[in-house]
């Protein structure tokens, strides 16, 4: 895997990934930037988030649940001192669909948090405490 960070001037930088996608972040203008992307701290919460994501959405289609959405709203705390690194994030995803079975949802966003998810073990190797939870729509 591999990134590439550009600088674009004062506190503004292009990343582009291995995969040739490219995202903008910049800072606020307090601190010199144009707020013309995302803070680097909400890239790395934002991965985080897909990265769960992606791993019970394809929980939830092996065991053929018939969702039609997902979100998935991350809140996160910060460190009051520098550097201020994430303490805590809780990860809520609402499901979609017809027919869920509660018992797949849980265990999709179970096995995500405990097994599959990289970025989130990775922040809880580091001392990040991570919490989930979930609620079921029907479509």
């Amino acid at each position: 895997m591999e990134a590439r960070i550009t600088w674009n001037g004062e506190v503004s930088f292009k990343a582009k990934s291995g995969s040739g996608h490219e995202v903008i972040m910049d800072g606020p203008p307090d601190l010199g930037g144009r707020n013309l992307g995302a803070r680097p701290m909400e890239m790395m919460l934002m991965g985080m988030g897909g990265c769960t994501s992606f791993d019970v959405m394809t929980i939830l289609k092996k065991s053929r649940q018939q969702v039609t959405h997902c979100e998935a709203v991350l809140q996160a705390e910060r460190a009051d001192a520098v550097p201020a690194v994430f303490t805590k994030i809780h990860v809520h995803f609402v499901v979609t669909g017809t027919d869920l079975k509660e018992a797949q949802v849980k265990r999709a966003v179970e096995l995500s948090a405990e097994k599959y998810c990289s970025a989130s073990i990775m922040l809880q190797a580091a001392g990040v405490e991570i919490t989930h939870s979930y609620e079921m729509v029907a479509a």
